[in-house]
């Protein structure tokens, strides 16, 4: 599972010229599972961002967890992160799960960093999304669980 985090003043993700999710300060985070995932892979990265510093203190220093600062977080499925692009110039999206299980993946994602206190907003799963993100830093943070924890 791959996440790509950023720090966001603010954030929305449009679907169809409506609104489904924004959230003011707090995380955009982009989500790809691939396939092998699995429902530890979900848990861990949920909860290692629930976890990460990643906004100030009262010092300026990266020193205060999502949950800290009172935070939202806006959690947007996408697929595109498990692109491989070793070879050639076209993406290949073979290491992307099936959709069934990356949806099912992609819930239990949501549904875990909502377990560990967390205000989730989200995209649409498989919809064509517009996101408009005011990012603040900026910092962007990547997460692999496999290069994370070893698993394979």
């Amino acid at each position: 599972m791959r996440a790509v985090l950023q720090r966001a003043s603010q954030a929305s993700v449009t679907v169809d010229g409506e609104i489904v999710g924004k959230i003011g300060a707090g995380l955009l985070v982009f989500v790809g599972v691939e396939a092998g995932d699995n429902p530890a892979d979900a848990d861990f990265i949920a909860g290692k961002i629930s976890r990460l510093r990643i906004f100030e203190d009262e010092a300026g220093k990266m020193n205060l967890s999502l949950a800290q600062t009172g935070g939202a977080i806006l959690v947007v499925s996408q697929f595109t992160l498990c692109a491989d692009v070793a070879k050639g110039n076209r993406p290949s999206f073979s290491r992307a799960a099936k959709p069934e299980m990356a949806e099912a993946l992609y819930l239990r994602f949501c549904e875990q960093l909502r377990t560990l206190g967390l205000d989730v907003q989200t995209g649409k799963f498989a919809a064509s999304m517009a996101v408009h993100l005011v990012n603040d830093g900026p910092v962007t943070i990547c997460l692999d669980s496999n290069a994370v924890t070893g698993m394979d």
